[in-house]
């Protein structure tokens, strides 16, 4: 057999590792982003506070006792009892939290895509991540916790409300993570339209509304610990926690000369602490 003619033939199969060598293939030429995680919005902070408001390092919060003053009966012709207002203050300091991105010049030449951008990108994300990590951690140090069993159950629910009520609280939000969510979902009081009693699930799901609590779901990967996929909080979202922010998240752009590299430094000084501790309560499950 001709030189030839064995070339034309391995040119024309697709059967066996010659063919498939032949073979064309097309490289997909558009990077595929990761999933975007399921975070706490700002919205759910009873206080945002911004680097204007934090002229030092620190942000002082100033709180009226929630216990001061009371009312007595005076007997007639006796001294009226003397009691005040009471105050305290809680500082908040913000911490400084990073990452720096290094591109070498040959990376930035070959690559399909602008490798430094992509980058900054992802580093955004994992800072808005952190920030969730950040308000699951302050949520998980208040002193109301319900245990429940190896599943969430209403009653569950409802005790960590009770906690609020008894406090004079308001109970807008209902933190889930996944194994907790998953539990909502096979209670069938709330899926089983005969039973629920309040269309408003229907319309907007199970990460929608439960007893005028709104539902919203976070991602068990950008909590601090796997622990928190079976913790869920209920919390007052006008009286629970602040996050003060002293520097946003900031990118700064360097070139290395000497190592024929270019990058950027990310960082954002930023603190969240609870305001109210009997404005949230826990609950875990086994």
């Amino acid at each position: 057999m001709s030189e030839q003619k064995y070339v034309k033939e391995l040119l024309s199969t697709d059967i066996g590792t010659e063919g498939q060598l032949l073979i064309p293939r097309k490289i997909h030429d558009t990077l595929i982003a990761e999933t975007q995680k399921a975070l706490i919005p700002r919205t759910e902070a009873a206080i945002y506070v911004g680097p204007a408001q934090i002229p030092g390092s620190s942000y002082d919060l100033d709180l009226e006792d929630e216990n001061a003053m009371e009312v007595r009966l005076i007997a007639e012709g006796a001294e009226i009892t003397l009691d005040q207002d009471e105050y305290s203050s809680t500082n908040i300091r913000p911490k400084k939290y990073g990452v720096a991105i290094r591109i070498t010049k040959e990376m930035q030449e070959d690559s399909k895509w602008n490798l430094l951008q992509r980058n900054i990108k992802k580093a955004g994300k994992r800072f808005a991540e952190h920030e969730t990590n950040l308000i699951l951690t302050a949520l998980n140090g208040c002193s109301n916790s319900v245990n429940g069993g190896s599943a969430i159950t209403i009653a569950n629910i409802t005790r960590a409300m009770q906690y609020l009520d008894d406090n004079d609280y308001t109970s807008t939000t209902f933190l889930v993570g996944n194994e907790v969510l998953n539990d909502l979902r096979n209670i069938d009081t709330f899926v089983e339209a005969d039973k629920r009693g309040d269309n408003e699930m229907q319309t907007k799901g199970m990460v929608g509304i439960i007893y005028g609590l709104k539902v919203i779901k976070f991602s068990t990967n950008a909590a601090p610990s796997s622990i928190y996929s079976k913790y869920a909080f209920v919390f007052d979202n006008d009286e629970a926690y602040i996050i003060a922010e002293k520097r946003p998240i900031t990118v700064e752009n360097f070139t290395l000369p000497l190592f024929d590299m270019s990058g950027a430094a990310i960082t954002q000084r930023i603190a969240v602490s609870l305001i109210r501790d009997n404005a949230v309560a826990k609950i875990t499950t086994s």
